[in-house]
C-alpha cells in the first residue's frame, strides 16, 4: 500500500508540509518528524527508505535545514528545561 492509497491521505495544496530527518538507521528505516503548517508541532514517524521517499514526494514536503532544526531544538528546550518566554 502506498501513501496515496490511504484514506484521507491526499495532501492539501494550501498547506506546507515539513520533514526533519532525525535518524537514518542501518536497517534501512528513516526516523523523522512530520509537521503540517508549523514545524514546531510535529509527530515522530518511521518508514522504510523507499516509503519515506514516496511520502515526501506525495506530500511535496519541505525539509528543515540543520540550522532550522537547531533553532527548533533550542526553542523546545526553553519550554522543557527553562522558562517560557526567554528572549535573547
Amino acid at each position: 500500500m502506498t501513501v496515496h492509497e490511504l484514506p484521507g491521505a491526499k495532501p492539501d495544496p494550501d498547506q506546507v508540509y515539513w520533514v526533519r530527518v532525525t535518524h537514518r538507521r542501518p536497517d534501512g528505516f528513516v526516523e523523522f518528524d512530520f509537521a503540517i503548517g508549523d514545524p514546531e508541532l510535529s509527530v515522530d514517524l518511521i518508514l522504510p527508505t523507499p516509503a519515506f521517499v514516496e511520502f515526501c514526494r506525495t506530500y511535496g514536503v519541505r525539509h528543515l535545514s540543520e540550522e532550522q532544526g537547531r533553532a527548533l531544538d533550542y526553542e523546545q528546550a526553553k519550554w522543557r528545561y527553562g522558562q517560557p518566554g526567554i528572549v535573547e
